[in-house]
């Protein structure tokens, strides 16, 4: 923690996991030791790779605020040790200044105000760090006890996928097999109809045929009878 003289600033140093094409943030805390109004503004040697959260505001007397700072994702690795700094300012402002009253003016030490200041270095450190080497293995060495935890591991995965794998393969046979049997049946009622459908049509066909029959039988003997009468007559 870095002490001054109207605030204290944690942590003394910026730290950012650092990953290629990813933001990465780190926060501090800005705590008033004073029992005055403290004005504070963050700047930086690289603006336009930084945001900070808030850059500027007060802190009441005994209270803190954090700031957040923000690195943009960058496509290169940078080089070390990392050169970019932060300087955090601060100055006594009036009882009952607000975060909208804080110009620029507020820190500048030609007027004879007195501004304190604190530079931070920023540092990078790896966002996935290596995994320690367990206790009792020596260095280089996998522990054996760990790769035969996780050959087994392996083994019963690969055993319950090849269960499942069989399972859903016979719920898949099944599955077809009752569908060609539907099919089947299908195909079988439908052709029954068309026999049906087929015979009604003959059944019809004679019945108009057996229907024209008898009418002409009717009507020749109709006109016998007329003619016989007819004769009779004459």
């Amino acid at each position: 923690m870095s002490m001054g003289d109207l605030i204290s600033i944690h942590p003394s140093e910026l730290k950012f996991p650092f990953e290629l094409r990813r933001q990465s943030s780190c926060s501090m805390q800005l705590t008033n030791k004073t029992e005055k109004y403290v004005a504070f503004k963050v700047k930086t040697t690289n603006p336009k790779k930084y945001c900070v959260r808030p850059n500027s505001g007060i802190v009441l007397p005994g209270s803190s605020c954090n700031v957040t700072v923000t690195m943009q994702a960058q496509k290169e690795a940078p080089p070390e040790p990392c050169r970019d700094k932060f300087l955090v300012q601060s100055v006594v402002t009036p009882d009952g200044t607000t975060s909208k009253d804080i110009t620029p003016e507020m820190f500048n030490k030609e007027d004879g105000r007195v501004v304190n200041e604190f530079k931070m270095r920023v540092i990078y450190i790896p966002a996935n760090p290596p995994s320690p080497v367990p206790e009792g293995s020596e260095e280089g060495t996998p522990p054996r006890a760990s790769s035969q935890e996780n050959a087994n591991q392996n083994f019963e995965e690969v055993s319950r996928s090849l269960e499942d794998t069989k399972e859903k393969s016979s719920e898949a046979w099944s599955a077809i097999s009752k569908l060609t049997d539907e099919k089947s049946s299908a195909l079988q009622q439908n052709q029954r109809l068309r026999q049906e459908l087929e015979q009604i049509r003959k059944d019809i066909s004679k019945s108009r045929a057996g229907g024209f029959s008898l009418m002409f039988v009717m009507l020749v003997g109709l006109l016998g009878v007329l003619v016989g009468y007819f004769v009779k007559r004459g």
